[in-house]
């Protein structure tokens, strides 16, 4: 009975309920109040009418009064008293004996309010006003007949009171029936509610125990809830992602950078035990400089990724045309590539201005462009390398493709992990970091790096999200800097 009672209660405190029942609550409310003076409304109209019709036929009564004399209203009201009829007639003469009427005597109602008003009367065959079971309800008012009499006509409007019963019983049982279907619903609301958060809540408690694959499950109807779900399982999914890199970045400086760490000592060791003496040790200390500056510079790579991975960097955005910052980049490049016999070729469009971090874009270009220098063959027929800068519908891309060995298909997401290195490239001089500060820069800017083939060769598309890419206005030149500027 506990866990139940338990139960119970969280479904009574849960916000779906709380929010059900003030709905509910109010919408009762509203309903009573509408109700009530849809009631009020009716009830007068129904009088107004009842008064309407008596008011009319005490003129009519008055005026034959006038012209005919006692006698003649007298003989009128004999007429119109009906045991059964609607229509009730009390008529005294001057001494206040009854003349004639279907109301053996005045009601006692109306003996207290000279003005007429509502009483009870009972039906029966003397229609009189004793009894109690079987009295009626009716309305009259004094009408001025002359001659001393007095007259009392009225309506029996025992159904109207029967209606206004009938609204009032449907008014409780409708509002009753309300009422209970909105706490079933929200008691259903409740528990559907708090069995969606239930299964969140294990979910992050199994995940806070360790299990990191756990996943919140969804109902597939598209609802708020499933978004919400949704959301939450893409963000575990970066965070298991982002803690696998982790371990496998602690992994791998562990085992990429211990040999470089062993290099230099053992380098530093051979320095002191070589008999040259002072040459030996200098060539030594310039051997470790070159070393270290190396290890310094792995770990300014990894610093930048970490730097990148973090957050956006808003401070340090400009707008920039991108193509001349590839022709800028690529340019620094032309002498080396002609150096190692390779076709250095660059096309770029005009107008690609983007919203960027200018250095990182910058680093990610002469990163993509150095990979294609290392790994291409070094032949005048197939040591082409090709940049391009050009729009992609509301994006930009930036290409660099070479006719170097290429990548398969299975390794291309892989190398772009830090320290990733295929083993053909393990005599190559680098640390691993290179596409993967590509990928940081890419996601960075909200765009994404796509490894394709280029038969033979490789192909690297580094895409700039159209949120960083500026769209020329109508009437602006590509190009114009200034317009996009005033634009913004």
């Amino acid at each position: 009975m506990t866990a139940l009672s338990n139960k119970v209660f969280k479904i009574f405190s849960t916000t779906a309920f709380r929010l059900t029942a003030a709905a509910v609550i109010a919408l009762v409310l509203a309903a009573a109040v509408l109700t009530g003076l849809l009631f009020r409304q009716t009830n007068s109209i129904l009088t107004e009418q009842v008064l309407a019709t008596l008011r009319a036929e005490a003129q009519l009564l008055r005026t034959d009064a006038l012209g005919g004399g006692s006698p003649a209203i007298a003989a009128k009201i004999a007429a119109l008293s009906r045991p059964d009829g609607p229509g009730l007639y009390f008529l005294t003469d001057s001494s206040g004996l009854k003349v004639a009427g279907n109301l053996n005597r005045l009601p006692p109602e109306l003996e207290a309010s000279p003005q007429g008003g509502v009483f009870r009367y009972n039906p029966g065959p003397t229609g009189g006003t004793s009894g109690i079971a079987a009295e009626r309800l009716a309305v009259a008012i004094p009408v001025d007949v002359g001659g001393g009499n007095r007259l009392i006509i009225g309506r029996d409007i025992e159904e109207q009171r029967a209606f206004a019963d009938a609204m009032k019983r449907t008014f409780l049982i409708g509002f009753g029936t309300l009422s209970l279907l909105g706490l079933i619903g929200g008691l259903a609301i409740s528990r559907f509610t708090l069995n969606r958060l239930e299964q969140i809540t294990s979910t992050s408690r199994s995940i806070m125990d360790g299990d990191m694959s756990r996943r919140v499950p969804l109902d597939g109807n598209g609802g708020e809830l499933d978004g919400l779900a949704q959301n939450l399982n893409e963000m575990l999914d970066r965070i298991e992602g982002l803690m696998s890199g982790l371990r496998e970045v602690s992994d791998n400086i562990a085992h990429d950078l211990k040999t470089p760490l062993n290099r230099l000592r053992n380098s530093a060791e051979a320095a002191l035990r070589d008999s040259r003496g002072e040459a030996a040790y200098r060539e030594g200390l310039e051997r470790t400089i070159e070393k270290a500056d190396d290890l310094i510079k792995t770990f300014n790579a990894l610093l930048l990724i970490a730097r990148l991975e973090a957050g956006p960097l808003q401070e340090s955005l400009e707008l920039f045309d991108l193509g001349a910052l590839v022709d800028d980049v690529a340019e620094l490049y032309m002498p080396a590539a002609e150096e190692d016999g390779f076709d250095l070729t660059v096309e770029t469009d005009a107008g690609v201005d983007v919203m960027a971090n200018r250095q990182l874009i910058g680093q990610a270009i002469a990163n993509l462009i150095d990979n294609a220098i290392k790994y291409s063959r070094v032949s005048s027929a197939t040591g082409a390398i090709r940049v391009t800068a050009s729009r992609l519908g509301d994006a930009a891309v930036i290409s660099v493709a070479d006719r170097g060995p290429g990548i398969s298909e299975a390794d291309r997401q892989r190398v772009l992990k830090r320290f990733v290195r295929l083993e053909e490239s393990r005599t190559k001089p680098g640390t691993g970091l290179g596409l993967s500060l590509v990928a940081a820069v890419a996601r960075l800017h909200h765009g994404e790096i796509r490894l394709e083939d280029n038969h033979p060769g490789l192909k690297v598309d580094l895409i700039l999200s159209e949120r960083v890419v500026m769209q020329p206005t109508k009437g602006q030149r590509p190009g114009d800097t200034r317009a996009l500027v005033a634009a913004k």
